[in-house]
């Protein structure tokens, strides 16, 4: 009780006037900081999904890798567990290098319903697969191959199948899977609408 009562004397007796150091704030440095902050340059990942990065460059726009194969290209799957089967690409994800292909990788996806009248389901999706476990595939001969590039007399550079010549590259392709992909847009916004 006594250290008590000594400690209560000894703060009413410390006075604090305006002007000293305590309770004050501090005045600010007029000298600039002498070290200077080292940045280095990291790559940059954003934000995707909790389960899935995209390296980005330090500009934050996504490093897009080079693929072999393009939208509409024939493939034949060459390990996993669809090795074997041959299919048409659908879509393709250059920041992490895979590829859908048409009714391959089939994967059960459990809905939930999102009203009280549409009822939940269970459908199949189409999911991706890495680009190097496809390979392109001719299908007038029957043989799947690696890709190379070569430049045609008119000065257009196309890629050809190396085992058998076979130009892949061709404007009538092309416009084919544009129709194609305009196509399913148009029908998948009509399902919607009605």
């Amino acid at each position: 009780m006594a250290a008590m009562a000594a400690l209560q004397s000894s703060f009413t007796s410390l006075s604090l006037s305006p002007s000293s150091f305590l309770g004050q704030p501090f005045a600010p440095l007029l000298y600039p900081s002498l070290a200077k902050p080292t940045e280095k340059p990291c790559p940059i990942v954003m934000r995707l999904k909790r389960w899935e990065r995209k390296k980005c460059k330090p500009n934050s726009l996504p490093v897009l890798h080079k693929l072999h194969v393009k939208v509409g290209d024939t493939v034949k799957i060459i390990s996993g567990r669809e090795k074997g089967k041959t299919g048409e690409i659908s879509q393709v994800f250059r920041h992490n290098s895979t590829v859908v292909v048409k009714d391959i990788n089939l994967k059960t996806k459990h809905v939930k319903s999102r009203g009280e009248d549409e009822p939940g389901q269970i459908i199949k999706i189409e999911a991706p697969i890495h680009s190097s476990n496809v390979m392109l595939y001719s299908k007038e001969q029957n043989v799947a191959s690696r890709v190379g590039h070569k430049t045609l007399e008119n000065g257009k550079r196309v890629r050809y199948l190396i085992k058998t010549g076979e130009i892949i590259d061709s404007a009538e392709d092309w416009k084919r899977v544009v129709k194609e992909k305009e196509k399913t847009e148009a029908a998948a916004t009509a399902g919607a609408a009605s």
